[in-house]
């Protein structure tokens, strides 16, 4: 993987890049970085794997200080970011809140969007999870504490959103250097206040009509993301369900042959459907 960054409309972005082919964008959600499909871009030949990172989170949490990191304005960032780098329609793949910026860009911005792989991701009034909610509610107090503080329940999250137990340990190394390096606290607290579940229920009923070739993979032990909303999001979608009976919430981690699998049968009809 190489790692590649570039200021777009005035704000640095990052992301990792691996392999060339039809463009593929991977985006993460929360508590995680580009480093989260670390284990599939290496899955996809044939492809430019390219795992954008969202503005304010990972190494670019120093970046969304003063700007709004909202999912519906991520997608925003996604748009311009695509634009900068003169990709074509691609085929957006997301992860938790990633999946959610997908969904807002696959509805505002259909020509951008070239089919659609979402893992248990954010939709509809599924979010935000009680854990987060309680994030919200400190969110004054956060900033205040020191960053050790929050390293016990980002363990726990972590773990719970894990049925690989290697894959969490090893999860919450790569994950915890950003937040420890650019400041666990007030990162997580700003992440935290902008999370809001009327981005995404804002474009529920466009859903059915962004008609791209998609799949739905989930986690169907996922604690933070029912089963049944990736249910309700493949029937929107006119997408297959790819239901792993034990799987949690970090899918990408735990089950990358998986989600690789489903980007690759995307890739597969966009040769076959003509556009």
């Amino acid at each position: 993987m190489i790692e590649r960054t570039a200021t777009v409309d005035g704000i640095p972005m990052r992301w990792l890049e691996r392999g060339e082919g039809a463009p593929v964008v991977f985006v993460h959600g929360v508590p995680t970085s580009p480093e989260l499909w670390r284990h599939v871009l290496g899955r996809v030949p044939g492809a430019r794997c390219l795992a954008w990172e969202m503005v304010g989170y990972g190494a670019s949490i120093p970046h969304g200080r003063c700007r709004d990191i909202a999912v519906a304005r991520q997608a925003g960032y996604l748009s311009a970011w695509l634009r900068h780098l003169d990709l074509g329609p691609v085929v957006l793949v997301g992860h938790d809140l990633g999946g959610g910026v997908a969904q807002i860009l696959a509805a505002t911005e259909r020509d951008r969007v070239a089919g659609l792989v979402l893992t248990n991701a954010v939709c509809y009034d599924s979010w935000p999870i009680p854990s987060v909610r309680v994030l919200q509610r400190l969110a004054g107090v956060l900033p205040l504490l020191p960053d050790t503080a929050l390293y016990p329940a980002f363990v726990n999250l972590l773990r719970r959103g894990h049925d690989d137990r290697a894959r969490a340990a090893e999860s919450i190394g790569i994950h915890w250097r950003h937040y420890v390096t650019h400041g666990a606290t007030r990162g997580l607290a700003r992440q935290a206040a902008a999370l809001r579940a009327r981005d995404t229920l804002a474009v529920a009923d466009r859903l059915p009509g962004i008609g791209v070739p998609a799949r739905v993979v989930w986690g169907a032990a996922d604690q933070f993301q029912r089963v049944s909303y990736g249910v309700r999001l493949a029937e929107d979608l006119g997408a297959d369900l790819d239901r792993i009976d034990g799987g949690r919430h970090f899918t990408p981690e735990d089950h990358p042959d998986r989600v690789a699998a489903a980007v690759d049968s995307v890739l597969a009809r966009l040769h076959e459907v003509p556009r």
